[in-house]
């Protein structure tokens, strides 16, 4: 019986034609839908630190009790006012005014102190709870309007506190919707329409990114809507830049396996189905690794970590699905006129069985190089990369204030300086000290005894401030009375058997020796009432246990991470050795970039440290997208391996591969490079350290390291699979014995035996 020819078992005209048009009105739907929900984050993200933390920390517990003795759940802000001189009597009224526009806003909950006087009486603060659950960036700037227009001459005013630096915080995240995409997507742009001088192509390949962002968006936030996870503005960005990235690699990918088809004289169809089934196992290895790896982020403690995963997993499965079906509908539609004006006509370049013949090109050159060379460019390449490991020594990874997270101006920054110039620092941040009411004068006495801590208060509806100072005298709590002599002293909030104590630390609270002190006092309060008796919290708590929690998930997490990749490249390369190799390239390239650029953050950025999740998150991102490479790379060589032999499966994968990782190298380095715009301290931290760690795999690790080091090693790169069992090497070696005659067609094996390329494959089918 005849075979039928391609074009017999073709599908009907109507049918290639109405498969890629159903697919991009599925995928324009889905967009339209989920474009207008990119304005619409706000309503769906936090920024409340203290909403990140596991239920088992102690400032979450004593944060979740606070209501039962403060009344409604605010945050507090702190005006600061500084005259030039000492504050008159007639200012100090003014300053009363101003108290009471402010108590009179929107969102400003009761309980606004009046101005307080420093004792050098130079300044004077306004202590002011705001509703979190409101706008308090809003509430925050309605506060500092009022200070600019009401404030009498001489005097200035800043908002700090808490409020002032979510506020502050809140203001940074603003550029995400708009600056964030506009950079990210120009700069892919301008990349693509240098990689391929097309006007068209460039368009559907960010038609396929931005796409796949929206119908990723729509799912989180209806996700993030349930409560299901918690968003907040630092995953938002980098939920936006990982599916502009990875999706644009991923198509990258696929235009890269389209146009060798239309090269060699496919049509569309037919081009369509060849590049499809070339690029999907690459593309669904790919994509898996780095799902997998995101999802070890549910390991982690903090509810920011632990959104990240399934958030990001969410994107990369988007770009995925985009980049399978929304793109090749797009090309099949569109046809060879995508690469309009330079149509491809000639194949892809061939490379020789020999490794000593002429060649043109820049990656049949490099694969050549790497051929002739291997030994030295692999020895010499892990060495580079191993110097550049050593700056990580100087890496300050343990956490920053809070007045360090915004880069740029921050108004509560500045205020918090003039606060500490006056007051005692820790004004406004108190620490809350949640004891049984049995225990509350031995815990007082804690306190009061304490280095670091100012002044100690205890909640007491009768008050009224709702606070009262205390003290401690024959072993019993004293409290103050607030009034004229006789008043009678108040008495201590008891909720549950519980009392809460109030302490402000002289120190700043988001300063390094306010978590000393923090550390300290519950050491104190576990040896002196026992384990567990009193819970400690408080903005500085929360910020302590936020790194404590982070310094811990990345211990936990890291090594998950490379167990799971590992595991999920020996079942794509159906190797051990192979696997083993890049896991250990990746770190070593990993090492490199977290070397590089902690000298870069100290002695070039000047920046002042960085948070404990900042090599977390360059490792996932770096060992996951990095690994995407290595995928790209050693799937093509094992299918070049299949029917060439190793060192020629190689170096034909180096060259097949080569344009396309360097192309999605530079456009991943690009998108997350703009994450450099938004002025958080965090996001440029990890925007560089990506940014520069993908240039490093792409041009170094996976353009010459990897290639010259399985070209050393040869076919043992495959061990223990057939792939090494079967056959000689056939790509010009005859082992250990040297190279055989150029351009044969046969090979010999360890018998002597004469073995055809044919022969060698047939070895290899099960």
């Amino acid at each position: 019986m005849a075979s039928s020819s391609p074009s017999d078992s073709a599908p009907s005209r109507w049918l290639r034609l109405g498969i890629p048009v159903l697919l991009v009105l599925i995928w324009v739907a889905g967009g339209s839908i989920g474009g207008p929900y990119f304005g619409k984050v706000d309503e769906v993200s936090t920024n409340d630190q203290s909403s990140f933390l596991p239920q088992s920390a102690a400032a979450t517990q004593v944060n979740e009790r606070l209501t039962d003795f403060l009344g409604d759940d605010s945050i507090p802000a702190v005006v600061v006012i500084e005259g030039g001189a000492a504050l008159d009597d007639t200012q100090l009224a003014d300053l009363q005014t101003v108290a009471d526009d402010i108590a009179s806003l929107g969102g400003v909950l009761d309980g606004v102190s009046p101005p307080i006087a420093s004792d050098d009486g130079d300044a004077a603060q306004i202590f002011v709870p705001v509703d979190s659950s409101g706008e308090v960036r809003e509430i925050v700037e309605s506060i500092r309007e009022i200070l600019r227009s009401d404030l009498p001459a001489g005097l200035e005013g800043w908002v700090t506190g808490p409020a002032g630096f979510t506020a502050d915080l809140t203001e940074g995240f603003l550029g995400i919707d708009g600056l964030l995409l506009l950079v990210a997507l120009g700069a892919v742009f301008v990349i693509l329409i240098i990689v391929y001088r097309s006007p068209l192509l460039p368009v559907l390949v960010l038609m396929t990114s931005l796409f796949a962002l929206c119908v990723a968006l729509l799912t989180v936030w209806w996700l993030a809507k349930a409560e299901i996870f918690v968003l907040n503005g630092q995953v938002q960005g980098i939920l936006f830049i990982l599916v502009i990235g990875a999706a644009t690699d991923y198509a990258l990918l696929y235009v890269a396996r389209y146009r060798e088809a239309i090269a060699a004289g496919a049509r569309r169809w037919e081009a369509t189905v060849r590049s499809w089934r070339g690029a999907f196992e690459p593309i669904l290895a790919s994509g898996g690794t780095v799902i997998a790896g995101l999802l070890c982020l549910l390991l982690s403690d903090l509810a920011s970590n632990r959104a990240l995963g399934p958030i990001a997993a969410i994107g990369i499965a988007f770009a995925m699905l985009s980049a399978l079906t929304f793109l090749p509908a797009l090309l099949a539609l569109v046809g060879r006129a995508a690469f309009w004006p330079f149509i491809p006509k000639a194949p892809a370049a061939e490379v020789s069985d020999d490794a000593d013949r002429p060649v043109r090109g820049l990656w049949p050159r490099v694969a050549r190089f790497v051929a002739r060379h291997a030994r030295p460019v692999w020895i010499i390449s892990t060495i580079v990369l191993l110097v550049g490991t050593a700056g990580i020594t100087q890496l300050k990874a343990d956490g920053v204030p809070s007045s360090d997270l915004v880069l740029g101006a921050s108004e509560a920054r500045d205020g918090q300086d003039v606060l500490a110039a006056h007051f005692p620092a820790g004004s406004g941040s108190p620490v809350y000290v949640l004891v049984k009411e049995a225990d509350v004068a031995d815990a007082a006495t804690v306190l009061t005894d304490a280095d670091g801590i100012d002044s100690v208060s205890v909640a007491s509806g009768d008050a009224p401030s709702g606070q009262a100072t205390v003290t401690v005298t024959d072993g019993a709590l004293v409290l103050a009375a607030a009034g004229p002599p006789g008043t009678p002293a108040p008495t201590p909030t008891v909720s549950n058997g519980d009392v809460l104590l109030t302490a402000t630390l002289t120190d700043a609270a988001d300063s390094l020796a306010a978590e000393d002190s923090i550390r300290d006092l519950r050491a104190t309060l576990d040896a002196d009432l026992g384990a567990g008796t009193a819970l400690v919290g408080g903005q500085t708590a929360i910020d302590l246990d936020t790194n404590d929690t982070s310094i811990r998930d990345r211990t936990v997490i890291i090594p998950t991470i490379l167990a799971v990749v590992l595991i999920i490249l020996m079942l794509l390369l159906r190797s051990v050795l192979a696997p083993v190799l890049l896991i250990v390239s990746t770190v070593v390239s990993f090492g490199t970039a977290m070397g590089v650029s902690a000298l870069v953050f100290n002695n070039v950025f000047g920046f002042p440290g960085a948070d404990p999740a900042v090599p977390l998150y360059g490792f996932v991102f770096l060992v996951a997208l990095g690994i995407d490479y290595n995928i790209f790379l050693m799937s093509r060589v094992r299918e070049e391996s299949l029917r060439h032999g190793t060192r020629i499966g190689i170096r034909r994968g180096l060259v097949s591969t080569g344009g396309v990782i360097t192309s999605a190298g530079l456009v991943l380095a690009a998108t997350f490079a703009a994450l450099g715009v938004i002025p958080i301290l965090f996001l440029a931290q990890l925007a560089f350290i990506v940014a520069f760690g993908v240039l490093l795999d792409t041009f170094i690790v996976r353009s010459l390291l990897v290639p010259a080091l399985a070209y050393d090693i040869g076919r043992a790169i495959w061990w223990p699979s057939k792939l090494w069992r079967a056959g000689p090497e056939v790509d010009g070696y005859r082992g250990p014995g040297g190279p055989q005659s150029e351009g044969a067609d046969a090979d010999a094996d360890s018998s002597g035996a004469t073995v055809t390329r044919a022969e060698y494959r047939r070895t290899l089918e099960p």
